[in-house]
């Protein structure tokens, strides 16, 4: 047995799996509270996929803006699979967690008068988007929330650590064991591992965006829901060495920038929601047999995103004079580990916030922006449900939980063979024979993802089947769900 399992657990009141923006907020909201809490991290701080994040924040702050319009945006943008409930939550909260980030020393974008700047991205019907340093807003975000929670004397950060499985005792989540050994035992454990994008060939996701928190829950026995719901962002750079896959912000085209095919011509409404932006990109792709549109951003200031700009010029690209080559990427999970309004799996002391969470905010197709305010919104949930509950009793693994805890296989990364075949089969397109094939693949998610998506025979937002074109009415609100012991079924959110 490892030193550190045999040395007895580190101890925490919150254990937070995942330092991007949702674990980093959960963790400060904890040590606010005055709790003691345990940040767990695989890469360095201000290394995780919210770094990359160009999109901002979501909330109705504008005097012609209000809860109301946001829910309405989220709900037509989501094709009728939204839960109302989760999304009256996150428009009605996210203005307060924009003024608490204001609070924590993150600075957003303000006008000449000191008035926050308001983007406008696609799906939305007003300004109402938040950003720090123009497209840099996720790295704004990481590096003061990282900065915030190295100094804080409550919290622990255990940077380059994975967790490898969680600890569960009399049916509740009592920790998390770390795969050098050392165990976290916790009054509750939040997972904020971000999505699983990064299971495709072509994504814009890094590299470690493979569902491991979802692994790690559903192996406990969490449900999780929708894996079939995987989002296309539609400007991802093509063909540039270094730069595949490198999204460029949907703000761009809220500025004005276009889209435009072979021919030069434009073919599709730049700000409509991004499902149907990718499968018109992908269908002018399938008639001109080109890889990539062009997206024309000559006429947009360079100052308004200066880090994107300096990217492609450092690329070799120049969006002052040339356009751009880019092509739908896969890019955001809706689906993840189920969970209520509190972000509380089933398993008691269990949550999960942010990406690898599944609240039903986001229904088929996710509004632009809205997920940095659901990693907030939640988060600050979470810890505050987490923290109500009365503490179980203090209690010790033993040493035949230990070992059976250090014997359980880690999440495993997916092969190249298995990206390839999950943006072969399980792309912007699907049929069930392709899917099919899928249920063999060695990954586990692969094999979930596929079942999901035959189940669901329907096309419905980011989830399109060539052989069920229609979306099916009886579908509406309907969920397809997997629970710990792997039966699918359907579930209705309201």
């Amino acid at each position: 047995m490892p030193a550190r399992a045999a040395a007895g657990p580190r101890e925490a009141d919150i254990a937070v799996v995942g330092a991007g923006g949702a674990g980093l907020y959960a963790t400060l909201c904890a040590a606010r509270a005055g709790a003691r809490a345990v940040l767990i991290s695989a890469t360095p701080l201000a290394q995780t996929a919210s770094y990359w994040a160009q999109g901002g924040l979501a909330a109705a702050l504008a005097a012609d803006d209000s809860a109301q319009q946001h829910l309405s945006d989220t709900e037509h943008a989501g094709r009728g699979l939204v839960r109302t409930s989760a999304a009256e939550v996150l428009a009605r909260e996210a203005p307060e967690c924009v003024s608490d980030l204001q609070a924590l020393g993150v600075r957003f974008d303000a006008d000449r008068f000191g008035r926050l700047a308001l983007g406008l991205e696609g799906g939305h019907s007003v300004r109402r988007v938040v950003h720090a340093g123009g497209s840099a807003t996720g790295r704004r975000l990481v590096r003061q929330l990282s900065a915030l929670a190295v100094k804080e004397q409550l919290v622990s950060v255990l940077e380059n650590t994975r967790a490898r499985s969680l600890w569960l005792l009399e049916d509740r989540c009592r920790g998390v064991l770390c795969d050098d050994g050392e165990l976290v035992a916790a009054r509750a454990v939040v997972i904020a591992t971000g999505g699983a994008a990064a299971l495709w060939a072509r994504t814009t996701n890094p590299p470690g965006s493979q569902g491991v928190g979802l692994l790690l829950a559903h192996a406990a026995g969490a449900s999780l829901a929708d894996l079939e719901l995987l989002q296309f962002h539609p400007t991802a750079v093509v063909g540039v060495r270094g730069r595949e896959g490198f999204l460029i912000t949907e703000a761009i085209r809220g500025e004005g920038a276009t889209l435009h095919d072979a021919s030069g011509e434009r073919f599709v409404d730049e700000l409509a929601p991004r499902d149907e932006v990718s499968r018109a990109i992908q269908a002018r792709l399938l008639q001109s047999g080109q890889a990539s549109v062009g997206l024309d951003m000559r006429a947009i200031d360079p100052a308004l995103f200066p880090n994107v700009v300096t990217a492609l010029r450092q690329a070799g690209l120049d969006p002052t004079r040339e356009l751009i080559p880019v092509a739908p990427a896969a890019h955001y999970m809706m689906g993840g580990i189920v969970v209520d309004l509190h972000a509380h799996s089933a398993i008691a002391g269990l949550y999960a916030v942010g990406e690898a969470s599944s609240t039903g905010l986001h229904g088929a197709n996710r509004l632009a922006s809205n997920s940095l305010s659901e990693c907030f919104v939640f988060a600050r949930r979470a810890v505050a449900h987490a923290l109500a509950q009365p503490p179980p009793a203090p209690r010790r693994p033993s040493e035949r939980q230990l070992e059976e805890l250090l014997a359980s296989p880690p999440p495993p990364a997916a092969t190249e063979t298995t990206r390839a075949a999950l943006w072969r089969h399980a792309g912007i397109e699907r049929s069930g024979e392709g899917l099919s094939s899928l249920l063999e693949d060695p990954h586990p998610l692969a094999r979930l993802i596929a079942r999901c998506a035959l189940e669901r025979r329907e096309s419905r937002g980011a989830h399109t089947r060539c052989d069920y074109p229609e979306l099916d009415p009886s579908l509406d609100r309907r969920h397809v769900v997997v629970d710990g012991g792997g039966d699918l079924g359907w579930q209705r959110w309201d």
